[in-house]
């Protein structure tokens, strides 16, 4: 059995972990940490150099700028972390990238193994098209997101460009903008509204034709499923960084 801390047990991923964790027998949520308080079936700390619990992993879907102090805690616990929050800055990033050198850690801004598909096809893609055609990404989340555009439309967009020779400029919404738009850009558009989980579509518009490759996340389960599966395959790894990638070859 695999013994979980959950890092922002009291948001709703938190508590999405928490119920599909207690529904698989390869897992036990040992402890949790949140700044607030809920009610939960294990003990909740405000930080992880509080929890006396033994684990085996950290799960972390909290808010990005508690990530650096969350991983330098699990280095001091020899504990590795699954970072499933969006969000994080630069400095924030490169704390991961530090910490991974310690301890295994797993970073994906996505959850979702469909998500992890359509970023395989849109690159396949983008090599074939992206001299001829334009190239947009649009993205919808909840009313409550707060941090905008998505990671997820930001890791679609940095796998286009990793697979090209000239790289394009990320144009985001063009209010205001009077210009004929630039070949050599991606436009990347937010929408909030509702209760959308999340939707994320990739266009690429050529001349007369227009060909959209999109993923629908239906519940939130889906990233719950995908950060157990991660957990459960990080226990079993060096120090060193991993993401979605590394999962699904090992997979």
């Amino acid at each position: 059995m695999i013994r979980v801390i959950i890092n922002g047990c009291c948001g709703k991923m938190g508590k999405v972990i928490a119920s599909m964790a207690s529904q698989n027998p390869e897992f036990e949520v040992v402890a949790g940490i949140d700044q607030n308080t809920c009610q939960c079936e294990f003990p909740v700390y405000k930080s992880l150099d509080d929890v006396k619990e033994t684990a085996d992993v950290v799960i972390d879907f909290s808010y990005h700028t508690a990530v650096p102090h969350l991983l330098k805690a699990a280095i001091g616990k020899n504990l590795p972390v699954v970072v499933a929050t969006t969000g994080l800055d630069d400095e924030e990033i490169n704390s991961v990238i530090e910490a991974s050198k310690y301890i295994p850690v797993f970073r994906s801004a996505n959850m979702s193994l469909g998500i992890n598909v359509l970023l395989s096809l849109v690159k396949e893609a983008a090599k074939i098209l992206s001299n001829d055609f334009d190239i947009e990404i649009l993205e919808m989340h909840h009313n409550m997101k707060k941090d905008s555009p998505s990671g997820t439309a930001l890791l679609i967009a940095d796998a286009i460009n990793n697979v090209l020779n000239d790289k394009k400029e990320y144009v985001y919404g063009r209010h205001s903008k009077t210009d004929l738009r630039d070949k050599n850009e991606i436009g990347i558009h937010a929408l909030r509204g509702g209760t959308v989980v999340g939707e994320h579509e990739v266009i690429f518009a050529g001349h007369d034709e227009i060909i959209k490759i999109s993923h629908s996340a239906r519940s939130r389960e889906i990233f719950g499923n995908g950060a157990l599966f991660a957990a459960k395959f990080l226990v079993n790894q060096k120090p060193g960084l991993y993401n979605m990638e590394s999962l699904v070859k090992k997979g």
